[in-house]
């Protein structure tokens, strides 16, 4: 069965997040692990968890993909705000321990005028600091549009910061449809071709979810601006196509599209039919 869900309030405990998606027609589900501007993140209820967890096994949600918040800057020009992202990263994957084996995806960040290869290195030595070898939690870069200075915007950057990974068996990729797209990535027209650059560049063996995204923009755009599925430049056939393929069909698919609970249940029933 297609493993699909979107992105849920972070306001909400466990237990309501579960029944949020489960409403939504959802087996899966994406959660911000605090505030997505940052900040202190709330205290975890330990009941709240063990109360999910029974609920999870009832559903069959068996994957859930965090979300760091925005402002996580792993190779900011500030060294303070570097810092900030650390100690939310830090906090984070002890927190993701509540509920073990599950995945935590972030934007890797803006090099901000340092260059690529600076802000690559920045990223990994901060995930060397972080990363502990009792950790449960895969953690999984994000492939980005590339607009401004982001640094993921093709696959060769984000090998270059696995590559710097000590504890290498922590570490995935989360693909976004939109983003690569936007960013150079033809899947409308050449799926297979990317998915084998994507193996060969990365591996797939390193993929573990995807954000399934249409975008407002051509190929090639550099802009991330998320569409309803169906309603924008990759379509569709494009995305069911994805859905479908048989490398991909097993992993998380995770909606951020612009949209409300009735948006989401329509795309989620929709796609759970073409899956078929």
């Amino acid at each position: 069965m297609l493993r699909i869900g979107c992105h849920l309030p972070s306001s909400k405990g466990y237990l309501e997040m579960g029944k949020h998606a489960v409403s939504l027609g959802a087996n899966t589900f994406a959660f911000f692990t605090r505030n997505p501007r940052g900040g202190k993140a709330k205290p975890i209820q330990e009941e709240d968890v063990k109360a999910f967890l029974a609920y999870a096994k009832e559903h069959d949600i068996d994957r859930l993909v965090a979300h760091a918040p925005y402002t996580m800057n792993l190779c900011s020009a500030d060294p303070s705000i570097r810092q900030f992202g650390m100690d939310m990263l830090a906090d984070d994957l002890q927190r993701m321990e509540y509920t073990p084996n599950q995945y935590y995806n972030f934007h890797p960040g803006s090099h901000v005028k340092q260059g690529a290869e600076t802000g690559i290195a920045q990223i990994a030595e901060t995930l060397n600091k972080v990363l502990f070898p009792e950790q449960t939690t895969t953690v999984l870069l994000e492939t980005m549009a590339g607009k401004g200075s982001e640094v993921g915007r093709n696959f060769e950057e984000l090998r270059a910061i696995l590559d710097r990974i000590e504890l290498q068996e922590k570490m995935g990729v989360c693909l976004d449809t939109c983003h690569i797209w936007d960013g150079g990535y033809d899947i409308v027209g050449n799926l297979e071709q990317v998915l084998e650059e994507f193996d060969r560049v990365i591996g797939l063996h390193r993929l573990y979810a995807v954000h399934l995204n249409d975008s407002m923009n051509p190929l090639g755009a550099h802009k991330d601006r998320h569409q309803k599925i169906g309603q924008g430049h990759i379509g569709l056939e494009a995305l069911t196509a994805v859905v479908r393929h048989p490398v991909l069909k097993d992993l998380p698919f995770i909606l951020e599209t612009p949209n409300d609970d009735a948006g989401y249940a329509a795309e989620i029933a929709q796609l759970r039919e073409l899956a078929k």
